[in-house]
């Protein structure tokens, strides 16, 4: 462990864990053996990480989330309240398919609502928001807004997440957008 975070005491966390200076570690939360959780990340309560889990700085986990061997989350993601993510397309109590896990990305500054659920080998693209409830089955564009059960796209959001308009622009800050090849960029990163 390294730098000062803080630790609930009824929170459990194992051996060779890595956690960044100012991250809150809430109540019954169990961080597992090899996972790493970058700086000013908050965890919520009934949060379980790992093992071998990697959580960018700047997240927020918040209570009842289970981040399972093989999800990544890039630095300041958003999970909701009781997402869910998978490790496995077809489990079966009865058969181990540990060496079926598949990997889930969550870009940069994504968010996923409460009781969304998240299919394992997805991508979610950066600044891309998955609404509460949806089921991700396949990969999020940048700044999609998805929605629904096989979530699909309903729209854009900006990177302050908020829902842009015909015009392309953010209601909040003002930034413009633009769709190059069906996907959205900021303007000033368009070419």
């Amino acid at each position: 462990m390294s730098g000062r975070f803080f630790v609930h005491p009824s929170a459990v966390i194992d051996d060779e864990v890595k956690i960044g200076s100012g991250t809150r570690i809430w109540h019954f939360s169990h961080v597992l053996n090899g996972s790493e959780i970058g700086a000013n990340c908050i965890i919520g309560q009934n949060v379980m990480i790992g093992p071998r889990v990697r959580v960018g700085n700047g997240c927020k986990i918040q209570n009842n989330v289970s981040l399972y061997e093989g999800v990544t989350l890039e630095d300041d993601v958003f999970c909701g309240p009781s997402a869910v993510f998978t490790n496995v397309i077809t489990p079966r109590a009865f058969i181990e398919r540990k060496n079926e896990f598949q990997p889930t990305l969550v870009k940069r500054g994504a968010t996923i609502g409460a009781n969304a659920t998240v299919i394992c080998g997805a991508t979610i693209g950066t600044y891309a928001m998955v609404a509460a409830g949806a089921v991700v089955t396949r990969d999020v564009p940048p700044f999609s807004l998805v929605v629904g059960a096989p979530a699909r796209r309903r729209g854009w959001v900006s990177r302050s997440g908020e829902r842009l308009n015909d015009d392309l622009i953010c209601p909040r800050t003002g930034e413009r957008y633009a769709i190059v090849s069906g996907q959205l960029v900021p303007e000033h990163e368009n070419p």
